[in-house]
C-alpha cells in the first residue's frame, strides 16, 4: 500500500508571530503573522502604509511591538544586518567606512585589511574605494551601505526599497549584490513596490495590506496568479483604500 509521507515545512530564518504596533492612535501592523524563510530572498510587497517597513524594524529589534514577538535563533548583533532607503555613511572614505564597521563588530585589527579587501571586491568597489562615500553617486553610496551592512557577515540581511529612485544601470548592480548575497548564504529580504524588481529577485513573496499579511507564497506562484482581491488590484495598479 502505498504510504503518503508529510514533508517537513521549510527551515526559517525568522518569524513574527502575532505582531502589533499602534502609533498615534492607529494600529499600524495588526496582528502580523510572517514568516522568513531560511533561504533565498523574500520579496515584501504592498501599498505605502502597509506596514512593510515597520515590519523590517521590528525584525531588526530596532522596533519593539506592543504584541507578539519577533522569533529567530540568532545569537550576534550581528547576524541580523538592516540597510534603510537613504544611505547613512560615514563623513569617510569607503575603504575608512568598512574599517569603522569592522571594528564595530569586533573584528581583530588583524584580519580587517584582508575582510576589506574581500569586501571592496564583493562590491566591486575598487575604483572608489579611496574616494569620500558621501560624495559618491546614490547607487554607489548605496552598494557601500550594503556592503558595509555584509562586513561581519550576517545572516539575514534587511533591505528597506534599496533601489528606489536610483538608475536602471544602479538598480542592476544593486540586484547583482542582492543575487551573490543570496548566493553565499544569506536570507534576504527586501521590500519593494517594483513588480518587475520582485519578479527579477524573489524567491518568496509576503504581500501585506492595512498593517497585516494578506498572501505569502512562493514568488512565480504569486506573479502568475494572486488569490487575494488585495494583492490582485495591487498589481493591476488599481488604488488601495
Amino acid at each position: 500500500m502505498l504510504r503518503l509521507v508529510k514533508s517537513a515545512p521549510p527551515p526559517l530564518a525568522l518569524r513574527l508571530d502575532n505582531i502589533s504596533l499602534c502609533r498615534g492612535g492607529r494600529m499600524v501592523v495588526d496582528s502580523l503573522d510572517l514568516d522568513v524563510p531560511a533561504q533565498g530572498i523574500t520579496a515584501i510587497m504592498g501599498p505605502n502604509g502597509a506596514g512593510k517597513s515597520l515590519s523590517l524594524r521590528i525584525m531588526a529589534g530596532l522596533v519593539a511591538p506592543d504584541r507578539g514577538a519577533c522569533r529567530h535563533d540568532f545569537t550576534g548583533k550581528q547576524d541580523i544586518a538592516l540597510v534603510f532607503q537613504k544611505p547613512v555613511l560615514l563623513r569617510r572614505t569607503v575603504r575608512a567606512n568598512l574599517a569603522h564597521a569592522l571594528a564595530l563588530y569586533g573584528v581583530p585589527r588583524a584580519r580587517r585589511k584582508v575582510r576589506i579587501a574581500e569586501l571592496l571586491e564583493f562590491g566591486r568597489l575598487g575604483p572608489i574605494a579611496d574616494s569620500p562615500a558621501r560624495a559618491l553617486s546614490g547607487g554607489e553610496q548605496q552598494r557601500v551601505a550594503m556592503v558595509r551592512a555584509l562586513a561581519a557577515k550576517p545572516k539575514l540581511l534587511l533591505l528597506d526599497e534599496p533601489t528606489a529612485s536610483l538608475d536602471p544601470q544602479a538598480t542592476d548592480a544593486i540586484e547583482t549584490l542582492i543575487r551573490d548575497t543570496a548566493a553565499k548564504g544569506a536570507a534576504v529580504v527586501i521590500v519593494t513596490h517594483d513588480r518587475g524588481q520582485a519578479t527579477r529577485l524573489a524567491d518568496h513573496v509576503r504581500f501585506m495590506h492595512k498593517g497585516t499579511l494578506v498572501e505569502a507564497a512562493p514568488a512565480s506562484d504569486f506573479m502568475l496568479a494572486q488569490k487575494s482581491p488585495e494583492a490582485q488590484a495591487y498589481l493591476a495598479g488599481k488604488l488601495l483604500l
